[in-house]
């Protein structure tokens, strides 16, 4: 079997002292992606930076303290990319990728936007550029016999069944519809799967992020916009995504939960 999970960390070292740590050593992944980390892998401790038994890739945002993805291996990679490509976002710390035997596994942590402002310009520049980048990804998958596995804070909800208040978020950024059309790109043209709508195709949610704001978590007034997004071959493997949302409030240790997907395959271990 092959168990990849991925969790937007709000803050790595913060999540360290909450709970992460605690999580991470009781995890039975074979990979881990994390996002928003906000460190680079020098400020991080021994045992984030690299953890015994663990293959890391870290791609830290030029910005201190901003942005922040990074993947863990049990599997040593053949080789580790950051960044696809567009000079804007190279130093962003939005994308990184490993490519491990028969596939590749990326974490991508996508802006976040804010209608009518250079955030929301930001999100729109970055989907124009990284659409290409999925097809081109695939392609070349494909030709060297892998599979491609994008998991992370997409930072988009896709349909009215991934967030509680549709209704009320149908002109913020998360739920625009030219974000949801973009998405339906990512499974249209692009011909990837997400695999919770692979599982469970009628929600509503499970969702993976609640505001700290108010009752949201005890209500379960969240969004689904942590996905793992996989081409059709290793889509037909999945076998279960599961949501490991925090039982109560106080044992949260980041606004977002951790998403772990298993694959019937046979992984090296």
């Amino acid at each position: 079997m092959l168990t990849v999970s991925t969790v937007n960390v709000n803050g790595l070292r913060a999540a360290a002292k909450k709970g992460f740590t605690e999580w991470f050593a009781a995890t039975g992944a074979d990979v881990v992606a994390c996002q928003e980390v906000r460190a680079d892998a020098e400020s991080l401790s021994a045992r984030l930076r690299e953890p015994d038994g663990w293959h890391t890739a870290h791609a830290a945002c030029s910005i201190k303290g901003r942005n922040g993805v990074c993947l863990y291996s049990r599997v040593e990679p053949e080789s580790v990319r950051v960044g696809f490509g567009e000079a804007e976002f190279e130093e962003s710390g939005r994308y990184v990728e490993m490519h491990l035997p028969g596939l590749v596994v990326a974490s991508l942590y996508l802006p976040s936007g804010d209608v009518g402002t250079e955030r929301q310009e930001e999100k729109e520049r970055f989907m124009r550029a990284f659409l290409p980048y999925l097809v081109e990804l695939r392609g070349k998958a494909e030709a060297s016999g892998r599979e491609v596995l994008v998991v992370g804070d997409w930072n988009i909800a896709h349909a009215e069944i991934d967030l509680k208040n549709w209704r009320g978020n149908r002109k913020n950024s998360g739920f625009l519809p030219e974000e949801r059309e973009w998405m339906g790109r990512v499974f249209g043209e692009a011909g990837y799967v997400d695999l919770q709508r692979k599982l469970d195709p009628e929600g509503p949610g499970p969702y993976t992020w609640w505001s700290y704001r108010g009752k949201a978590f005890d209500n379960d007034s969240g969004w689904r916009i942590d996905y793992l997004v996989a081409t059709p071959g290793l889509a037909q493997r999945c076998t279960s995504v599961v949501v490991e949302r925090a039982e109560t409030y106080d044992q949260r240790w980041s606004d977002h939960a951790p998403v772990t997907a298993t694959f019937d395959w046979d992984w090296p271990s």
